[in-house]
């Protein structure tokens, strides 16, 4: 019987992975621009990290988690989320002490969720996260961080924030909704029914159109704010606007994990139907000590690369094909081609240069450089070797074939593919 990969847990394939490669490269150059340092964490913790930090009564605890005793009696959990993890760290290693902690991580989560297009269960996320300032300033930043790669990446999204408040407001906005989605228990699906009295303010969260109405006509939570959450989100909103950023207020925008507070914000599209969310945000000034460290501010953000990636994939090849692609007929031609390869390889570190692998006769190997999407073919064979050239075919344009002294391709290579990508 043929193995199969697990349900909800998929592979990246070749003609996949350097979209992927793309989006891991921008985001790294962009975050250490801005100062961020990378931290990689395990991917299995103690069970009791997340149950602690997400909360009992959330669908990720309670339903979605891989948990299971290890070999020595241990619960231990593949981690559903990076946050909680990336604090255990801090904690542990005794990084708050050094000041103002700016961190990124990537990596696979794991949450046994129903398969569908943009959730898997094994999906994967870039988490970046800032320990030890509660200033506004600091949730800006991160939002500039994606407008930045968003750009770079020539994506279009939509800006969603809205403020849940502090702990003590929260607890009071929890009574209105449950006052409130009781007096309209007999037209809530199982979901609401199941997170009326264990988590109310995800109703807010249901993506039951038929739940719309009650929804739309709730208590909003930005009219339940204590006077500092409430400047917060004012001086929020006065810096987006400061920086030419556009938003939308959106009172619906809740979180389902305990630690969240005040800011909250969405990353969102019309493009990938009810998993419009790419990248998710904001803050758990309260998480560090719910788990026993000191008082400490947070703020972070996870970034959904399978999503972005469905994004990209509608878009134009990014950078996977070759540029150049050698033909060599005869061993001669091969052993000479090789050396050359490696010639330009040296030189030329940024261009892709596929050698041809298998032999085959010049109609194969021209089929194959095609195929390669090359815009240049190098041609090799006795003829060139008696010569001292190579022969440059032009895949991808009406030019006519023409020979080039073996001394003049390196220069020659370079000059044209500056000029034909335009730089």
């Amino acid at each position: 019987m043929n193995i199969r990969s697990i349900t909800g847990m998929k592979d990246i394939m070749p003609d996949q992975s350097h979209y992927w490669r793309f989006v891991e490269q921008h985001m790294r150059d962009i975050l250490t621009a801005y100062g961020y340092r990378e931290i990689r964490m395990p991917l299995l913790e103690k069970t009791e990290l997340f149950s602690r930090s997400i909360g009992d009564v959330t669908d990720i605890v309670e339903k979605e988690m891989y948990t299971f005793d290890d070999r020595d009696g241990d619960s231990v959990t593949l981690r559903p989320e990076g946050t909680a993890s990336c604090v255990r760290a801090v904690m542990e290693h005794h990084l708050l002490r050094q000041g103002i902690q700016r961190l990124w991580y990537e990596g696979p989560m794991f949450r046994h969720e129903r398969p569908q297009k943009g959730r898997y269960r094994q999906f994967h996320q870039i988490g970046v996260e800032v320990f030890g300032s509660e200033s506004a300033v600091t949730d800006v930043e991160l939002i500039l961080l994606c407008v930045r790669l968003w750009r770079r990446l020539g994506l279009s999204l939509k800006l969603e924030i809205n403020s849940i408040g502090s702990q003590a407001s929260r607890l009071a906005y929890r009574e209105q909704l449950v006052a409130y989605f009781s007096s309209h228990r007999h037209v809530l699906d199982d979901d609401s029914q199941h997170r009326l009295q264990r988590n109310p303010m995800r109703i807010l969260d249901s993506k039951n159109p038929d739940l719309d109405g009650i929804i739309r006509d709730a208590p909003k939570i930005t009219d339940a704010l204590d006077d500092e959450s409430r400047i917060h989100f004012e001086r929020l909103q006065s810096l987006l606007q400061e920086a030419g950023i556009e938003y939308q207020i959106n009172s619906r925008l809740v979180r389902g994990l305990d630690y969240y507070n005040r800011t909250v914000f969405e990353w969102t599209t019309d493009q990938l139907g009810s998993q419009n969310a790419v990248c998710a945000g904001g803050r758990y000034d309260g998480l560090i000590e719910m788990l026993g460290g000191p008082a400490s501010p947070a703020m972070g953000f996870a970034l959904g690369l399978d999503r972005i990636l469905l994004l990209l994939e509608k878009s134009p090849d990014i950078g996977q094909q070759a540029e150049v692609y050698m033909i060599m007929v005869g061993a001669k031609a091969e052993q000479a081609g090789l050396a050359m390869a490696e010639s330009i390889h040296d030189s030329l570190p940024h261009v892709r240069l596929v050698y041809n692998l298998g032999g085959g006769s010049f109609k194969a190997q021209m089929r194959r450089a095609d195929r390669s999407g090359a815009s240049l073919a190098l041609l090799l064979g006795e003829n060139e070797l008696a010569g001292q050239n190579v022969g440059v075919k032009f895949l991808r344009s009406e030019q006519a074939q023409t020979a080039v002294a073996i001394e003049a391709l390196i220069p020659y290579i370079a000059s044209y593919l500056k000029t034909s990508t335009g730089e």
